[in-house]
């Protein structure tokens, strides 16, 4: 299986992409591991937020095939522990699916066709982050629950 992460727009934050990097890197000794930016949206003054959303909508489903299992990092998802977490990478893993696809949204979150298109919705918190952290955060989960599948010590049971 694949894990694509599909985020909007790059990130100028050095201590961010340090540390996104770290993690990236080491994801690949578990899983194929793919990140998708898409370019930030240029001239948002002169857009409605609908139109921002539908604009961000299109460019995350051009990077997704129908195959594709969508979930979305949305502050309305279900909220998992790490080790929760790790059992539905499991879960996804042992179902056949090719490529799982997460997608963060933007300042605004996501169209009405991006949730239509989704197979599911994710939370890291119920508090808020910039989209900078959840790149960061994300990353961290993820590796974290690869440790926890392969009984590594990086999660302290």
């Amino acid at each position: 299986m694949k894990i694509t992460l599909i985020l909007n727009g790059k990130t100028e934050d050095d201590y961010i992409i340090k540390g996104f990097s770290v993690y990236e890197q080491r994801l690949k000794h578990y899983i194929s591991f793919e990140t998708i930016v898409i370019p930030a949206l240029k001239n948002t003054k002169a857009l409605s937020i609908e139109q921002q959303k539908q604009k961000e909508g299109e460019l995350i489903l051009k990077n997704i095939q129908l195959s594709d299992k969508l979930i979305l990092l949305d502050e309305s998802g279900k909220e998992y522990s790490s080790v929760g977490f790790s059992q539905f990478i499991q879960k996804e893993m042992n179902s056949g699916i090719k490529n799982v696809v997460f997608a963060v949204g933007g300042p605004y979150g996501f169209s009405e066709e991006i949730y239509k298109r989704a197979n599911g919705k994710i939370s890291l918190s119920k508090m808020t982050f910039s989209h900078q952290m959840v790149r960061l955060f994300f990353v961290e989960q993820l590796y974290r629950a690869m440790t926890i599948l392969k009984n590594e010590p990086y999660h302290h049971l």
